[in-house]
């Protein structure tokens, strides 16, 4: 623990993203003990999500809900409950979770309040904040002119995406994350798909300023694969050239990468969509955060962060910050 902490304080720390990659950062930095806030998008319009979105009036709950879930410390039940997804009927391809959160959302007048009863129910130990109340849309002005509008558009165009905007432009960032952010010893961004799941976060007013205005060291946590349609052929350079381009302003201090690499069955598995693993042995540039690697792709079929390596990472580049910080009094 941080002596300059309170003592025996578990660490404060903000993830923000989306997708697969954040849930699991999430589930480790809980099973660590870390106090969580996860910051997600709603831009999602896909599947149950976007279903519930046009007939709800809503926010997507999606990832709402798999956060809530990653959370959890309630009968593991209740978690398997919330992840259920029909599969037959009417109800098909739609979560038990997100259904339960529309409702609660139809019942109280209010997405942000549903969130809340959702959390007390499953006992989250953290909290999970939309990072716009507002119900948004993503859309993408690609490099041959064209526009893409929505999050499956742009995953679909398989066109370079030149610049990526929010319709109707949100409010300023809430309270709640500004002092999320304030309070935060760490302040992850990523991993999840970059357009899609990160870049919507960080276009919402005053997100970057809230980032920057936090004592916290800022980590971009490295995706591990290309994601089709959005990032084919990226390098690891070019997926910081992205941050820098779309916003300049945002400040990260260090880039967590994976110190091992796939196996060529995990490589095969992915090489049909498309996706490749993202080599961050080049050269990132001069204008490049410094670069760690730390062990933490999971084992088995697919390319996936291992929970508790990627947060014992995490919470470990804390630690060698705090002992630098104490060996320089």
């Amino acid at each position: 623990m941080d002596r300059g902490r309170e003592s025996e304080r578990p660490y404060r720390v903000v993830a923000i993203g989306g997708g697969d990659g954040l849930h699991a950062l999430v589930r480790g930095l809980v099973a660590d003990r870390a106090e969580v806030t996860a910051i997600l998008t709603v831009a999602d319009d896909g599947g149950s999500s976007g279903r519930l979105r046009k007939e709800f009036d809503i926010p997507p709950p999606g990832d709402i809900r798999r956060c809530l879930v990653a959370l959890s410390q309630a009968d593991p039940l209740i978690g398997e409950l919330f992840e259920y997804r029909f599969t037959d009927a009417y109800l098909k391809g739609h979560s038990f979770g997100n259904l339960f959160i529309a409702v609660l959302t139809q019942l109280s007048g209010d997405f942000r309040q549903a969130i809340e009863r959702a959390r007390e129910l499953l006992g989250a130990s953290g909290r999970v904040i939309p990072a716009t109340d507002r119900k948004v849309v993503l859309v993408a002005e690609h490099r041959d002119g064209s526009k893409s509008t929505g999050q499956q558009a742009i995953a679909q165009s398989g066109k370079p995406i030149a610049a990526i905007r929010l319709v109707p432009r949100p409010p300023s960032v809430s309270e709640e994350i500004r002092e999320a952010l304030a309070q935060a010893d760490l302040i992850c961004v990523g991993p999840g798909s970059l357009y899609t799941r990160i870049a919507p976060n960080l276009l919402v007013p005053g997100m970057v300023e809230a980032i920057n205005a936090s004592k916290a060291p800022v980590v971009w946590v490295a995706n591990l694969m290309t994601q089709p349609g959005e990032t084919d052929g990226y390098s690891a350079a070019d997926h910081l050239r992205v941050f820098q381009e779309f916003r300049p302003a945002l400040r990260i201090d260090r880039i967590l990468v994976p110190s091992e690499a796939p196996g060529e069955a995990q490589r095969e598995l992915y090489a049909g969509s498309g996706a490749e693993f993202v080599d961050y042995e080049g050269r990132l540039g001069p204008r490049a955060p410094e670069v760690v690697a730390r062990p933490f792709i999971a084992s088995g079929d697919k390319v996936r962060h291992d929970p508790r390596q990627l947060a014992a990472a995490l919470l470990g580049l804390l630690g060698d910050r705090q002992r630098s910080l104490e060996a320089a009094d």
